[in-house]
């Protein structure tokens, strides 16, 4: 069961470009479906964690957290949703290659030589990525590219500050979380509407209500199911089986979403893969 749970987090979110896709032909923007999806949660930790609430307002640690979460999901589902899903999936997967930096610089972690060797195998693997189908020198296609690389910027930040606030309640941590996907989209979003960026609210209708309010609760259920499974499972072993995000986005966008696979795609995402495998070591 702890494994299965992890795989249908694991699930949830390789496929969670397909439903960002359909409320965005609805007239919701990304953007704003990350609002819905993560008010559910917000709103069933904190009434019935009210004291959590105390411990986050007055806790810089859980605010950056929050801030990590919100940039996290605003920027991968609004990768997912308008870019090429292979792209921007192995470009978020680039976490283990901010950790690095990150780690050292917040929690003081030395940078050995084996975290040196995953950087480059990382930078190796987002270079081919980043080829152009034609040749030449390795190019950002588009916003979707830059939305995915800041996503795992901001996954490895999240990772960073849940060690920073091992200290605070598995309630608190989780408030702070679900407070950051409703939060930081709310801000980034109607700053972004104001310049004309992305467009608002559109108008009310069940159909984009109804779809974000499953998602909503898929979300919900997923990040149970991986707190379920993380709790069960050694940390190095839950880091491999939530690698099989890759998979499952991969194999549905080239199944149903009319992607290919091209081999310097997949010889980076292998690198980017096996990057990601030897940070789970450090975690032994």
């Amino acid at each position: 069961m702890p494994y299965l749970g992890l795989l249908f987090n694991a699930f949830v979110w390789g496929l969670s470009w397909w439903p960002l896709r359909r409320l965005q032909e609805m007239g919701l923007h990304p953007i704003w479906a990350t609002l819905l999806f993560f008010v559910l949660g917000a709103a069933l930790v904190g009434a019935s964690r009210r004291r959590a609430w105390s411990a986050v307002l007055r806790t810089p640690t859980l605010w950056l957290l929050a801030l990590a979460t919100g940039l996290t999901n605003a920027a991968f589902n609004w990768g997912v949703a308008t870019g090429e899903v292979v792209r921007v999936v192995l470009l978020f997967y680039l976490m283990p290659l901010w950790a690095v930096g990150l780690a050292w610089w917040l929690l003081g972690e030395r940078i050995t030589p084996l975290a040196a060797v995953r950087v480059l195998l990382a930078l190796g693997g987002a270079l081919l990525v980043l080829r152009p189908e034609d040749g030449g020198w390795p190019v950002f296609s588009g916003l979707a590219d830059w939305l995915g690389l800041a996503g795992g910027v901001g996954f490895a930040l999240t990772n960073v500050m849940l060690r920073r606030a091992a200290a605070h309640s598995s309630a608190e941590r989780a408030l702070a979380m679900f407070a950051g996907g409703v939060c930081l989209p709310a801000l980034a979003g109607l700053a972004l509407w104001a310049q004309g960026i992305i467009p608002g609210w559109p108008a009310f209708q069940w159909d984009w209500l109804m779809l974000a309010g499953a998602m909503g609760v898929a979300f919900l259920a997923a990040n149970l199911a991986m707190q379920y499974g993380a709790s069960q499972i050694p940390v190095h072993i839950t880091s491999v089986v939530m690698l099989t995000e890759i998979v499952f986005a991969a194999g549905s966008a080239v199944w149903f979403g009319g992607e290919t696979l091209r081999t310097p795609v997949l010889m980076g995402g292998a690198l980017i893969l096996v990057a990601a495998l030897m940070a789970t070591r450090d975690e032994a």
